[in-house]
């Protein structure tokens, strides 16, 4: 339970340094990606929008 909140925290953090800086909604969009498919156990889906992720901020 501890780590789930933590977890959230983490999420609800870095979306609000996304939203801010140069990277905006696709990162947002992106990073929510991530977690949601480490959460529902979907490496396909974590690991792709983790590298469209790391290619965004290569870019920005």
């Amino acid at each position: 339970m501890i780590q789930s909140e933590g977890l959230v925290a983490a999420a609800e953090f870095v979306l609000s340094m996304l939203a801010q800086s140069k990277i905006g909604l696709l990162g947002a969009i992106l990073i929510a990606l991530i977690f949601a498919g480490v959460r529902a156990h979907h490496t396909r889906l974590a690991v792709g929008a983790a590298v469209m992720f790391a290619i965004l901020m290569s870019h920005a």
